[in-house]
């Protein structure tokens, strides 16, 4: 369990690093940004497994949930 939030601390470093050098935002904005997502708490619900998607997917599910309200409308989500 430790190990998975680890990874997902490293995970939400990486997207927000992202965020900030892809729209411009300073680095604590995109970490609030992010914080503030459903993709962010779907990431942090160990029931999910967001971890074995790797953090570019992750980040275009927080990119679909910035244009279509719904981090589930991904098309990584929806192919499956």
């Amino acid at each position: 369990m430790n190990e998975n939030i680890s990874l997902i601390s490293k995970y939400i470093s990486i997207i927000t690093k992202q965020i900030f050098e892809k729209y411009g935002y300073d680095e604590q904005t995109a970490l609030k940004i992010f914080a503030s997502s459903e993709t962010c708490r779907m990431l942090e619900n160990p029931e999910l497994e967001m971890w074995e998607f790797c953090p570019d997917v992750i980040f275009e599910m927080w990119e679909c949930e910035q244009i279509t309200g719904n981090p589930r409308n991904s098309i990584y989500i929806r192919s499956k």
